[in-house]
């Protein structure tokens, strides 16, 4: 029987071979809130301190919410960060993609210092970005920058899920933090669309049509 190893840790490498080649200013981007069915996509970029990383940073999902907390807070001491958003209302008109994108190239012109080089969860460019960067698969287990842009995001917009959890009552957000489970969509049902849902989503825009067409 073999045993079955953990898989690595994310680390400085990537960091590190950006810093080789003269880059100073290194921040991760990652963005959290693309498959809900409400509620904005929040990104986040962070530019850790090569001398005070916090320890135990890895994808926010492999992270109990504890942790996430713990090292939420030591993000924000020790390294620059700037989180944004894209809204319903941008998610509908653009796209969930390009709305993602428009929050991370947000995240990146938010923070203090500009950057000087980007590393990007994923496999695409904002193509509202302009500065030297690297898009890396699965970054978020891979660059611990990547790791630290995840968890402030999610942490955030789980936060943002729970207050709005707290005007429309039923749907579960403080738990589900707006995905399709089974229990938001048999609400979405029963107590209808509000309007932070994504109406260009289908599971939304089915509903839409059905109470649309039982109306005309």
């Amino acid at each position: 029987m073999t045993e079955k190893t953990a898989p690595p840790a994310p680390d400085y490498s990537f960091e590190t071979a950006a810093h080789a080649k003269g880059f100073l200013r290194i921040a991760g981007v990652d963005e959290v809130g693309r498959g809900p069915l409400c509620g904005p996509v929040t990104a986040a970029a962070v530019v850790l301190d090569p001398e005070n990383i916090p320890v135990g940073l890895n994808d926010s999902k492999k992270l109990s919410a504890k942790k996430r907390e713990a090292l939420y807070d030591l993000i924000f001491e020790t390294a620059d960060v700037c989180i944004a958003h894209a809204t319903v209302e941008e998610i509908d008109e653009l796209n969930i993609l390009r709305a993602s994108h428009l929050a991370m190239e947000r995240a990146v012109a938010g923070l203090a210092t500009p950057p000087d080089h980007l590393l990007i969860d994923g496999n695409m460019t904002p193509r509202g970005i302009t500065l030297s960067n690297e898009t890396i698969i699965k970054g978020d287990a891979r660059s611990v920058s990547i790791s630290a842009a995840s968890i402030v995001a999610k942490i955030c917009r789980d936060r943002i899920m729970v207050d709005l959890a707290q005007q429309f009552p039923g749907y579960g957000w403080e738990t589900n933090a707006g995905y399709p489970s089974k229990s938001h969509k048999e609400a979405l049902v029963k107590l209808g669309v509000t309007p932070h849902h994504r109406r260009s989503f289908k599971p939304v825009h089915n509903i839409l049509y059905q109470q649309k067409n039982v109306t005309s």
